[in-house]
C-alpha cells in the first residue's frame, strides 16, 4: 500500500474511533452533578470553599462588598514563608499567569490546592460540563487539533479538565466498572528511544527506565538518594524523588537554569549542577535533541514515524517547543494506535487522556479487559518505537479499576472534593447565607 494512503487511512480510522468515544461518553454521578450545575448552589459553594482551603495559605481577603479577593501582598508573604522563589515579570511583579501557576505547582505540590481554588474562583463561574440526560459527559474531542496531533476537547465541557477534583464525579453505572490505564513515564522512554543509537551503544536513559523508576534511579546515580532506598522505602526521600521527577520531565525539552531553580525552589547554582548532571548522564539524548532542532530549522518541517508533520518557522519556531515536539507527537501516535487496536478488539473506550485511556466493562469482565488493554498499549508502544525482541523500547502501564458504587479519585483533588461534597451536604441542612459565613 502507498505510504501516504496508509497514513491517511490510519488517521481516518482514529477519527472514527474518536467519534465512538464521544458517543460512549463518561458516566457521571447524577446525584451530585445537578447540584454543582445549579448556579446559586455553586456560587455559595465557591464562596464557602475559600476559608476552608485558604486556611493553610492566608492569601484571600474580603473586599468592601464582601467578595473574596486573591491578595498579591499576602501571597508574596506566603511564598517568603515557604521559601518558594516565584518567577517575576520585567516589572518586578509576581508572574501570575495560569501557565506559571500550573508549572510552579508541579515543583511545589503544596500549591496544588491553591491552584485549584484559584481556578474555581477565576475560571469556573459556572460548572459547564456537557452532561446528557443519560448522565454521560460528552464533548467533541477534536482529534489532531494540537500541533502535536493530540486531542484537544474544550476544557470547560470536559471532565478531564484542569479542575482535577471534578474527576471524582466519574462514577460507573450499576453493574459496571471503569478503568483508568496510563503509560508509565511515557515521555522519558520516548525520549530515550528516539535518541537511541545516536552516539554509541550505551543509553543511560533506557537503563534507568528498565530499572522500574527512572526518577529514583537518576537521583541514586547522582548521589541524592542512597542506593539501598527503594520506591517502597522512600520515607523522607519522597520529596527528593519528586524534585528529580520534575527536573527530568522539564529539562529534557530545554528548560533554563533560572526557570528550573524557581520551579524546584533551589539556588541557580544547584539548578545549574542538576542540568550538568542531566547533560553528562544523557549525552546521547542531548546530541540527538540538538541535531533534531538544527534539522527541523534547516528543513522547515518535523515529522513523526507515523506521518504527523509540523512546519517550523511558520507554525512552530520556539526552540523549546521544537525539542519537545517529537516526544509529544510520538506519544500521540502511540495512543492513537492503542485506541484503534482496542476498538478492533471490542474494548469499550470512553476517553483518551493525554497518555492514558478510560475504558468501561461489566464488573465481571473488567479485569480481563484491563489485561487486554494493557497488552494492546504495550504492543502500540512497540510498533511506534520499533522495539526489538528484548522489548528494549517498550512502555509499561499502570491502572486503576473503579467498580460501582465507587467513584474515580485523583489524590491531587481529593481534599477539595471532600470540601465541596461536605459543603453540598450542609447546604441541604441550612440556608446559603449560613454556608457563606462558614
Amino acid at each position: 500500500m502507498n505510504r501516504g494512503l496508509g497514513i491517511a487511512l490510519y488517521h481516518g480510522e482514529f477519527a472514527a474511533v474518536s467519534a465512538q468515544m464521544e458517543h460512549n461518553g463518561v458516566p457521571i454521578d447524577m446525584e451530585i452533578f445537578p447540584q454543582l450545575a445549579d448556579e446559586d448552589i455553586w456560587r455559595a459553594v465557591r464562596d464557602a470553599m475559600v476559608p476552608a482551603i485558604d486556611a493553610r495559605y492566608g492569601v484571600y481577603v474580603r473586599d468592601a462588598a464582601g467578595n473574596w479577593i486573591f491578595n498579591m501582598g499576602k501571597f508574596a508573604v506566603y511564598l517568603a514563608r515557604e521559601g518558594i522563589g516565584w518567577p517575576l515579570l520585567e516589572s518586578g511583579k509576581l508572574n501570575m499567569k495560569r501557565e506559571t501557576f500550573d508549572e510552579m505547582s508541579k515543583g511545589w505540590p503544596q500549591l496544588e490546592e491553591l491552584r485549584q481554588l484559584r481556578h474555581a474562583r477565576d475560571k469556573m463561574r459556572k460548572v459547564k460540563l456537557a452532561v446528557g440526560a443519560d448522565g454521560r459527559n460528552r464533548t467533541v474531542l477534536w482529534p489532531f487539533k494540537a500541533k502535536t496531533s493530540r486531542t484537544q476537547p474544550k476544557a470547560s465541557q470536559w471532565i478531564f479538565s484542569p479542575a482535577v477534583w471534578l474527576r471524582s464525579l466519574i462514577k460507573p453505572e450499576p453493574g459496571m466498572a471503569d478503568a483508568y490505564i496510563d503509560y508509565s513515564s511515557m515521555e522519558f522512554l520516548i525520549a530515550a528511544s528516539l535518541s537511541d543509537g545516536q552516539c554509541g551503544p550505551v543509553n543511560a536513559m533506557l537503563d534507568m527506565y528498565r530499572s522500574g523508576d527512572p526518577y529514583l534511579s537518576f537521583a541514586k546515580r547522582v548521589g541524592a538518594i542512597p542506593d539501598y532506598i527503594t520506591k517502597e522505602t522512600l520515607g523522607n526521600y519522597v520529596i527528593v524523588r519528586e524534585r528529580y521527577k520534575v527536573m527530568l520531565l522539564a529539562v529534557q525539552y530545554g528548560m533554563g537554569v533560572e526557570t528550573l531553580a524557581a520551579r524546584l525552589g533551589v539556588s541557580t547554582f544547584e539548578a545549574h549542577q542538576m542540568l550538568m548532571q542531566h547533560r553528562e548522564l544523557f549525552a546521547q539524548y542531548w546530541q540527538w535533541s540538538d541535531d533534531w532542532v538544527q534539522h527541523a530549522l534547516q528543513t522547515g518541517i518535523m515529522r513523526t514515524a507515523f506521518g504527523w508533520s509540523c512546519r517550523t518557522g511558520i507554525v512552530e519556531f520556539n526552540e523549546r517547543s521544537i525539542r519537545n515536539w517529537p516526544v509529544q507527537a510520538t506519544g500521540a501516535d502511540i495512543l492513537r494506535i492503542a485506541c484503534i487496536l482496542a476498538t478492533r478488539h471490542g474494548i469499550k473506550l470512553l476517553a483518551p487522556v493525554h497518555d492514558a485511556v478510560l475504558i468501561e466493562a461489566p464488573i465481571e469482565r473488567i479485569e480481563a479487559d484491563v489485561a487486554l488493554m494493557r497488552e494492546i498499549m504495550r504492543r502500540a508502544s512497540r510498533i511506534v518505537l520499533n522495539a526489538d525482541a528484548a522489548g528494549t523500547h517498550e512502555l509499561r502501564t499502570d491502572y486503576t479499576i473503579i467498580r460501582y458504587p465507587d467513584r474515580y479519585s485523583d489524590k491531587r483533588g481529593a481534599k477539595i472534593w471532600a470540601e465541596v461534597t461536605g459543603l453540598l451536604a450542609r447546604s441541604h441542612a441550612q440556608p446559603a447565607t449560613a454556608m457563606d459565613a462558614a
